[in-house]
This record gives C-alpha cells, sequence and structure tokens, in this order.
C-alpha cells in the first residue's frame, strides 16, 4: 500500500498503541490517541486502552504471521488461477457465466490480502507491503490502493465521525437525519427509499470501485501516478484479452457486468454491518478516547470458520480497529480480552449475527430517510 499508509500503520503497531493509543486503520502514527486529530482524548479514557494494550501484546497477537499470510496468498493466487483455466477450458459458451461468481468471490480474497497489506499486517518492510498492495489492488483488482488508503485511513483516524469519516460523508447514500434534509430531486428520492435499493445498489460497487480509482490518479505524487496508472491500465488490458479471447464480444460484456456485480456485491456484504448503525460521534460534544472512539462506534459479527472466511475477518471489527496492525487470524484470540475489558469498565460491545447486523444497519438507513416520506 502507499508508504505513507504502511508508515502510519506501522506507527500504530510501534509507536501509537505503545503510547496508549492505536490510531485507525493503518494510522497510528498520524491519529494516536492524544495526537489532537480532533476526537481528542481525555487523559482517563486513554488510559482505559493501556491495560488491554498490554495485555494484547503480552498474549504476542500483535506479532506479524507473514507465513499464514503468505500461504493464504498462494492458495488464493491458486484459486483464481483455476477459475481462469476453468474459463479458458470451457470456452465460448455462456455456461462460462457460472465461473463469474468464485471468480468474484476469490476477487474479494483478493481485496482483504490488499486491505490487511495496507495495515501493514502482512510484513514490516515497507517495500514488501506496498508491493503486495499494488499487485492485489491494482494489477488484479483495477482498484488504486491509493485511493483506498487514503479513503480508509480517515475512516479508522474517526469511525462514524460526520466530519471526518469519509465513508458517513454525503454520497449515493446519507447517514443522518440532517443530511438527508439537504437532498433535492432524485436524490431526495433516492434517500427516501435508500434501506430497500442498498443492497441493489452494491451490484454498481465493483465498478464504482473503478472509476474512483482513476479519478483518484490526480491527486497522487507524479512518480506514484505513473505507477498507479500503468497497473490499472495493465489490469483493464489483461482482463479485457482474458474475456475477448475466451469469449465472444456479447458474452465477454455480460460477464464483465455480472462478475463486478457479484464482486461489489461480496465487498458490500462485508463492510456494511462493521458500523452502520452504531454510535455516531456528535462533532460539538463530548471529545471522546480512542477505546470509545472505536468500540462504540464498530460492530462484531458472531460465526465460526466460514464466516470469518467469508468476511475476511472483518466480523472482528471491534478488535480490528482498535489494533490496526493485528494480524487476521489474531483478531478471534483477541476477542474474548477486549470483550472482558469492555465489560470490566461497562462500555457497550456490540456483537450480533449476520443478518442481525443487516437488519439494523438497514433499518438506521430507513430512519434516516423517514422523514422525507
Amino acid at each position: 500500500m502507499p508508504q505513507a499508509t504502511a508508515t502510519a500503520a506501522e506507527g500504530t503497531r510501534d509507536g501509537a498503541e505503545g503510547a496508549g493509543g492505536a490510531a485507525g486503520a493503518a494510522a497510528g502514527a498520524r491519529v494516536g490517541v492524544g495526537t489532537g486529530t480532533g476526537t481528542g482524548t481525555a487523559p482517563a479514557q486513554g488510559s482505559d486502552f493501556a491495560p488491554l494494550l498490554r495485555a494484547v501484546r503480552g498474549q504476542g497477537l500483535l506479532e506479524r504471521r507473514t507465513g499464514w499470510y503468505a500461504a493464504g496468498i498462494v492458495v488464493n493466487l491458486a484459486a483464481l488461477g483455476a477459475v481462469i483455466t476453468g474459463m479458458v477450458l470451457l470456452g465460448d459458451t455462456w455456461w462460462t457465466l457460472l465461473l463469474a461468481l468464485p471468480l468474484a468471490i476469490f476477487w474479494s480474497r483478493t481485496a482483504f490480502v490488499g486491505h490487511d497489506a495496507g495495515h501493514a499486517q502482512i510484513t514490516g518492510d515497507r517495500g514488501a507491503g506496498r508491493a503486495i498492495g499494488l499487485v492485489h489492488a491494482n494489477l488484479l483488482l483495477g482498484m488504486n490502493e491509493a485511493w483506498w488508503n487514503d479513503k480508509h485511513v480517515r475512516h479508522h483516524a474517526n469511525p462514524n465521525h460526520i466530519d471526518k469519516d469519509p465513508d458517513v460523508g454525503v454520497g449515493a447514500l446519507v447517514w443522518t437525519q440532517k443530511q438527508a434534509a439537504q437532498r433535492e430531486g432524485f436524490a431526495r428520492w433516492l434517500t427516501r427509499n435508500q434501506a430497500r435499493l442498498f443492497f441493489p445498489m452494491l451490484l454498481l460497487e465493483g465498478i464504482a470501485l473503478k472509476i474512483s480509482g482513476f479519478q483518484y490518479l490526480r491527486q497522487q505524487p507524479a512518480r506514484e501516478r505513473a505507477l498507479s496508472a500503468l497497473l490499472l491500465v495493465a489490469h483493464l488490458g489483461l482482463y479485457a484479452t482474458l474475456l475477448l479471447t475466451v469469449l465472444s464480444p456479447g458474452k465477454a460484456i455480460v460477464f464483465a457486468l455480472v462478475h463486478h456485480a457479484l464482486f461489489g456485491l461480496h465487498l458490500g456484504m462485508a463492510f456494511a454491518p462493521n458500523h452502520k448503525g452504531m454510535e455516531m460521534p456528535d462533532p460539538d460534544g463530548e471529545r471522546w478516547g480512542h477505546l470509545q472512539r472505536q468500540v462504540l462506534t464498530s460492530r462484531n459479527v458472531r460465526g465460526g470458520i466460514l464466516t470469518d472466511w467469508f468476511l475476511g475477518g472483518l466480523n472482528y471489527q471491534i478488535e480490528h480497529h482498535l489494533f490496526p496492525s493485528m494480524p487476521r487470524p489474531h483478531l478471534r484470540l483477541a476477542q474474548p480480552m477486549v470483550r472482558a475489558h469492555c465489560a470490566s469498565l461497562g462500555m457497550p460491545y456490540a456483537e450480533t449475527g449476520l443478518i442481525e447486523s443487516y437488519r439494523q444497519a438497514l433499518h438506521h438507513m430507513h430512519e434516516v430517510g423517514e422523514p422525507l416520506r
């Protein structure tokens, strides 16, 4: 991922967390507790996190699992290769469309690897971490990792903060009734119906990610922009070559649309449960500390190995936000410690089943649009 992001992520692990406040996603060094990022930290609140940090570090849960990730990357690349081989063997037939689903699933696995690389979970080597991110995001997915990390850093630093978290800014969807009141025309109709339209709109997310990545190129430094653009264009060329070599133009277009729709839906289903419908800090209210800021705005999703796999470990959203550089396989191990620590402080710890998490998120979106109906 981008050097600035990787540096920040490493700061979270090696510096900001040790100072008593890991920052958000890959943003520890920049937005750790007490750094004056806007939500700020009262000294007493900051100290609430320190005992948990010591306990987690004492269990070795902040140590990287490079071997685990290396094995996972190899398996995922092999799975992608198997799907592509299947497409070639099936050839120019509508049956090839059936492979759009496994390809979308393994693309999502690829995105999860890029996400973890951006948090410096995989390796402490910044160059290697960025290379992993560039290959998995730009080359394999056609998604600009620099754009994603810039957005993701700001989200982790101030989750659900209406003025600082880009994930709750005004876009196709809105997240507060104040935002909803300012909608006009088609956007107003969209907001009235956003709960019922949410999942259908996710079908467009796979294409939207590519468009946003290309638009972000203008904001990148020249040298970084050239490399990002080269890999994004290479992705488009390789993807188009594969489809047009295997399928007729009409079938290729249908395959690409179905594939990207399923990819966007899968990613959206992984990210939707995490914060939607959770606490939203009052920009003019009390300044929250790191523990409060990350726990109260996040929701975990219960489940076993299959849930962990399907959601890429993001179902442990509370633990991930508290310790963004913690390797994915350690999140489950940290959960009992985090839950017990929150209970000792009387702090709510939100955890639901997968279906209930979607119900809560959709209920929040429905309530936001209520005044417009």
